[in-house]
């Protein structure tokens, strides 16, 4: 009897696909790239220049995923913006120290390599890291068969950024009486979304027939890197909050010094539709307010005599706007009032 021969395919490992999808990420990240840039992708590493202009440079690194919010897309077969996500909820976070991003990379891991999926999502992390000007610099993808079930997939980002050591953003630069502005989300972003498919699943809510939430549950994280890096530039932020994982609260509370508090007026914040429609759906005001953003997807805080300077750096639907200031006090953060959810 003729014995079989195993092979890595036959174990359910396609070298030959993700060799095509080297290729592709090798040609769709040329176009990402600038002068003295080098020729990374396909190599054991990544090189970059570092910024000359940058007397004491510091690094900062994040990493983050997209959490559940990888199911949306599954389920409703669109993976064109997920890759903004992955880069957003990394660069979001850099710029809290006053990082400029300066690469990015990702981690692929899927049951199957599907090339029409792992090119949409890759274009959707190109693309996030054009809006965030930094550059991919490589990543990885890995065929697990047997881990993942068929179809499913999970990503994971990692992004490097610089600050020069005198432009750090730290805690005691934030004062009393400071403002704590919101700047509007673009939606739910990248966090809450076990709770969204929780009552998606037991109200047996079909939304691949709703329009609006197959647009609002894909709908790409906000990156504010321009915005933000433009009032370092111009001196005119005191510290800074993204609103993630934990809501408003639990984020602010990460950037204030001790012995100050945040005190948020809830009366003030501008939520959006989406969040109306998940309060409607048996979640009380504590609950929404530590999973989701709420509408306010990054803080701003600020000396008073800025305020008017602050807003010509955005466009009219993420002007920023008060919430709250910085007051004397112990536990960081007060919330005030309630939100309007009508």
């Amino acid at each position: 009897m003729k014995k079989e021969k195993f092979t890595y395919e036959k174990s359910g490992v396609n070298i030959n696909a993700a060799d095509n999808f080297v290729k592709f990420i090798s040609s769709i990240s040329s176009n990402n790239k600038g002068k003295k840039k080098f020729n990374n992708i396909g190599g054991f590493g990544s090189i970059t220049n570092i910024p000359k202009n940058l007397k004491n440079p510091k690094i900062v690194a994040c990493t983050d995923g997209v959490g559940t919010k990888v199911e949306i897309a599954n389920l409703l077969n669109k993976y064109d913006t997920i890759g903004i996500d992955l880069v957003a909820m990394s660069v979001n976070d850099l710029i809290i120290q006053g990082a400029k991003p300066l690469l990015f990379l990702d981690y692929i891991s899927i049951n199957k390599i599907d090339l029409n999926k792992l090119k949409s999502i890759l274009k959707g992390i190109v693309r996030g890291c054009k809006i965030s000007n930094c550059e991919l610099v490589g990543g990885e993808t890995a065929e697990m068969p047997g881990t993942y079930e068929k179809g499913k997939f999970d990503i994971a980002g990692f992004a490097v950024g610089l600050v020069d050591e005198k432009k750090i953003l730290a805690k005691k630069n934030i004062k009393k009486n400071d403002l704590v502005l919101a700047i509007p989300s673009s939606g739910i972003h990248s966090n809450g979304y076990s709770l969204v498919r929780h009552v998606l699943i037991n109200k047996k809510i079909n939304f691949k027939n709703n329009s609006f939430l197959k647009k609002e549950l894909l709908r790409p994280t906000k990156i504010y890197v321009k915005e933000v890096l433009n009032l370092l530039d111009n001196n005119l932020l005191n510290g800074c909050a993204n609103i993630t994982g934990g809501g408003l609260a639990d984020n602010i509370k990460r950037v204030i010094p001790e012995r100050l508090v945040a005190d948020i007026d809830l009366n003030k914040i501008k939520t959006k539709k989406i969040f109306k429609w998940l309060k409607q759906n048996n979640i009380d005001d504590k609950e929404m307010l530590k999973t989701f953003n709420c509408g306010v997807g990054f803080c701003l805080i600020i000396d008073p005599k800025n305020l008017n300077k602050i807003t010509k750096f955005f466009t009219k639907e993420f002007k920023p706007y008060v919430i709250g200031k910085i007051i004397t006090g112990k536990n960081k953060v007060k919330l005030n009032g309630k939100i309007d959810w009508s």
